[in-house]
């Protein structure tokens, strides 16, 4: 059998949230070094803090400072930093309760080894030299054998007081689609789309996806559908992706290729976008070296019946 295909894949984009005040006072405090929690109807002082009571759900705005010193409740050694982690050397991530709150921040504990790491250990928080109002304002902790620190006297109000964050989220696979789906991109490579048929049921699934899901057989048996086929259901794009050398409105569409028991999704092109509709019969559109169509247009046969797609909606 061929070998099945594997690549690095990337998930990244940039998460943007608004705060709210409680959040808002707690990272402007990290940017002024300072620690805040916030007090519950019960008394507990929660670090870091939220807004609503875990227990009863009654909002919370009571700002209550607590020092940058604390006690290691947990901790777990991380031996391999990866990208974008708080330090590029092995350290601990731990749990540390800060001397006045009643819970544990989770963030980075720089040592020299896990030896040098257990729980009751007495840390301080390092800051980082530039700081703008995010968690990462703490560098990390470090250990300490010292008091308590005092206190700022802070009242959690700042000027300028952050508004909002942007993090950026990041995800590394790599991923194999499998023996199925590696026959129908090699498939492609020669302008051609294979799927795969049902023992059972005797539907064709394009892409395929080496079991049928209606019947939960294994499908081994390549087909070659279309290569024309025709539009069961569309959308107007009219939101510009970043990346994306396309100009908006542009449509994308479900295609049933002739011969195929299941719709798949590519762009339409060659015609005005407000002309599209369901049943127009389409064709794919290569590009020299494309491994796959770059978008599918109308061959000026009669559209379809609805009836003739109507079970692949």
């Amino acid at each position: 059998m061929p070998e099945v295909l594997k690549a690095p894949l990337v998930v990244e984009f940039p998460f943007t949230r608004s705060l709210g005040p409680v959040q808002s006072a707690f990272l402007t405090g990290l940017r002024e070094r300072v620690v805040l929690g916030v007090t519950t109807t019960d008394g507990r002082t929660l670090v870091p803090p939220v807004e609503y009571d875990p227990v009863t759900a009654d909002d919370l705005r009571d700002l209550v400072e607590v020092a940058p010193t604390g006690t290691v409740t947990t901790w777990a050694w991380n031996h391999a930093p990866r990208r974008g982690q708080p330090l590029s050397t092995p350290f601990a991530w731990a749990l540390v309760r800060l001397d006045g709150a009643d819970t544990a921040l989770l963030h980075a504990l720089d040592a020299p080894g896990p030896d040098a790491v257990h729980t009751g250990m007495r840390v301080r928080i390092r800051w980082a030299e530039q700081r703008t109002g995010a968690i990462t304002d703490i560098a990390c902790f470090e250990p300490y054998d010292g008091d308590p620190a005092e206190l700022t006297g802070s009242d959690g109000e700042f000027a300028d007081p952050v508004a909002g964050i942007v993090a950026a989220a990041r995800l590394d696979y790599t991923y194999s689609p499998g023996r199925a789906q590696t026959a129908y991109i090699n498939s492609l490579a020669d302008r051609r789309t294979v799927g795969e048929r049902c023992p059972s049921c005797r539907k064709v699934y394009v892409p395929p996806r080496g079991a049928c899901p209606t019947c939960g057989v294994p499908t081994a048996e390549q087909v070659e559908v279309g290569p024309r086929g025709t539009v069961t259901t569309f959308c107007i794009v009219n939101i510009k992706a970043k990346n994306l050398d396309i100009e908006v409105p542009y449509v994308y569409a479900h295609i049933a290729l002739d011969g195929a028991d299941l719709a798949l999704h590519a762009r339409i092109g060659g015609i005005p976008y407000d002309q599209v509709r369901m049943g127009l019969r389409v064709e794919p559109v290569w590009t020299d070296g494309a491994r796959y169509p770059d978008h599918y247009r109308p061959t000026g046969e009669p559209d379809a019946g609805y009836d003739a797609y109507k079970e692949l909606l």
